[in-house]
C-alpha cells in the first residue's frame, strides 16, 4: 500500500521534531516482560473460575483503575441532555457488557507501555481470543506499532455543461489554492487542508480534499470545512457550475474501497511482532509453521472472494473497541480493510504483521466524552487531546492479538470447540 510524497514531510514534522530517528527505533524494539515488571495484570483463568467473573472487576479497583459507571457502583446518567449532541429522539440507553483483555505491551512512538484493553461484545470466545493473543505478544516483548499517516477527506463533485468547461475549472483551480486553504480552514481552529487532487470525468470534477482535524476522527469537522471551500468556489469561479454536492461518494466515507486501502482514509498504522516457537506452543498451542500454513490458504481464499485487502478478523476487535470507547461504529466498514502478512524466520519464530490504512477514530469529541465511553479511554490512558495517535498505534497492536489467536486457533482445530465450550457451555442458557 503506498503513500504519497507529503508521507514523508508529514511524518519528519510529526515525528522527528521530539526525537531522533536512532531514539525512535528504540522505542519500537521488543521489551521482554521478564526484564521488566508488567504495570498490570489480571486474573488467570484459574482465578477466574474459582472466584467468579467478579474477580476482574475487583483487580482493576485494586490496582488504582477505577470505572465507577462501567462496574455499576455510580448509576448510568439517563437524562437526555447529557446525550442531546450524540442522538435525536432519544428515550434511554442499552446496556453492552464490557470485557477487559491485557496486559497488552506496545512499543509505540506514541503508545509505550503495558495496556488493559476494554471491549465491549455479546459475542462469547471473543474477548477471551484476545486475551490469549495479548498473552503471547506480550510474553514475547510487545508489539512494534506505528501511526505513520494522519488525514481524512471529504470529496465534493461539480458539475459542468461540457468537459471543456471542466478542464477551464481545473485550471482555474490551480490559481486559488491558498484562497481554498483559507476558505476551508474558517471553520474550525483543527481543521488544517493539508492537500487536494482533482478527479475528472467528462463534465464532472470531483475535488478530494484532504485535511488533518486534531485529536478529533473529524468527519463532521471536515464536512463543514468542505463546505466553506465550496462556498468559496462557487462565489469565486468564473465557470458557470451547473450544479454540486457536497460529497460525490469518492471519499470512502463508511464503505470499504479501493482507494482508500491504496492511499489513506483516517489513521494509517502499521505494527508487527514477532512469537518464538516456546510460545506459539504454550500459548498458542500450535507450531509458528502451522499458523503460516493456514494463513497461506486464506490469503488465496481471500484473493478468490475478491476482498479489498486480506485478514482474519480486524472488524470483531475494532468494533469491539469502538463501541467501549465512543467511536464511529459505522467506520468500521472501511477501518477493518487492511492487511495480515506472516512469515517464519530462520530461527523458527513467527513474524506476524499488519496494516490498517483507514482508521478512523478519535479521543475528543463524538461520542468519547460520554460516561462509560470516557471512562473506557481513561482506562487506556487515551481520553483527551494529545492522543489520537497514542490511540490509534494501541488499535493496531490488538488487531495483531486476534489475529494470531484465531488463525492458531483454526490451524490447532480448536475454533469450533472454543465456541462450543463458551457459547454453550453449562453456563449458557435462554433467557
Amino acid at each position: 500500500m503506498s503513500v504519497s510524497s507529503g508521507f514523508f514531510k508529514q511524518l519528519r514534522e510529526r515525528l522527528l521534531k521530539s526525537a531522533s530517528a536512532e531514539e525512535l527505533a528504540e522505542r519500537l524494539r521488543p521489551r521482554p516482560p521478564a526484564q521488566e515488571l508488567l504495570q498490570a495484570q489480571l486474573p488467570s483463568a484459574k482465578d477466574i473460575a474459582r472466584k467468579g467473573a467478579g474477580v476482574v472487576g475487583e483487580s482493576l479497583i485494586a490496582q488504582g483503575k477505577h470505572m465507577p459507571v462501567v462496574m455499576g457502583q455510580t448509576a448510568p446518567d439517563y437524562r437526555p441532555e447529557t446525550y442531546e449532541r450524540n442522538i435525536e429522539n432519544y428515550i434511554g440507553l442499552v446496556s453492552m457488557p464490557v470485557g477487559v483483555v491485557g496486559p497488552l505491551r506496545v512499543n509505540g512512538f506514541n503508545a509505550h507501555g503495558d495496556f488493559l484493553i476494554p471491549l465491549a461484545t455479546t459475542e462469547a470466545a471473543l474477548v477471551a481470543s484476545f486475551h490469549r493473543g495479548c498473552k503471547a505478544l506480550t510474553l514475547s516483548g510487545g508489539v512494534s506499532s506505528t501511526c505513520l499517516v494522519d488525514k481524512i477527506g471529504r470529496a465534493p463533485i461539480f458539475v459542468f455543461k461540457d468537459m471543456a468547461d471542466a478542464l477551464r475549472f481545473c485550471a482555474w483551480l490551480g490559481t486559488v489554492t491558498d484562497e481554498l486553504e483559507k476558505a476551508a480552514e474558517s471553520t474550525s481552529r483543527y481543521a488544517k487542508l493539508v492537500d487536494f487532487n482533482v478527479s475528472l470525468n467528462g463534465q464532472d470534477v470531483v475535488i478530494h480534499l484532504e485535511f488533518t482535524t486534531g485529536d478529533a476522527s473529524g468527519q463532521n469537522m471536515v464536512t463543514l470545512a468542505a463546505d466553506a471551500a465550496c462556498k468559496f468556489i462557487l462565489a469565486a469561479c468564473p465557470i458557470p457550475v451547473i450544479r454540486w454536492y457536497i460529497e460525490s461518494n469518492m471519499s470512502g466515507d463508511k464503505k470499504a474501497n479501493a482507494m482508500a486501502f491504496i492511499q489513506t482514509r483516517g489513521k494509517r498504522v502499521t505494527a508487527e511482532a514477532r512469537i518464538s516457537a516456546d510460545i506459539c506452543r504454550d500459548v498458542l498451542k500450535v507450531k509458528p509453521q502451522d499458523i503460516f500454513e493456514a494463513w497461506k490458504i486464506s490469503l488465496v481464499s481471500s484473493l478468490k472472494s475478491g476482498s479489498i485487502g486480506s485478514q482474519s478478523h480486524f472488524a470483531n476487535g475494532l468494533t469491539a473497541l469502538y463501541i467501549a470507547t465512543g467511536q464511529d461504529v459505522a467506520c468500521i466498514a472501511e477501518a477493518a480493510v487492511g492487511m495480515t502478512q506472516y512469515s517464519v524466520d530462520p530461527e523458527g519464530s513467527l513474524l506476524v504483521n499488519v496494516c490498517l490504512p483507514n482508521l478512523v477514530i478519535g479521543t475528543v469529541g463524538g461520542g468519547t466524552a460520554l460516561p462509560t465511553q470516557r471512562e473506557c479511554l481513561e482506562l487506556l490512558g487515551c481520553w483527551g487531546p494529545g492522543n489520537a495517535h497514542k490511540f490509534s498505534e494501541i488499535c493496531a497492536a490488538l488487531t495483531i492479538a486476534g489475529e494470531i489467536s484465531i488463525t492458531a486457533a483454526i490451524a490447532a482445530g480448536h475454533f469450533t470447540e472454543a465456541h462450543r465450550k463458551l457459547a454453550r457451555g453449562p453456563k449458557a442458557r435462554e433467557r
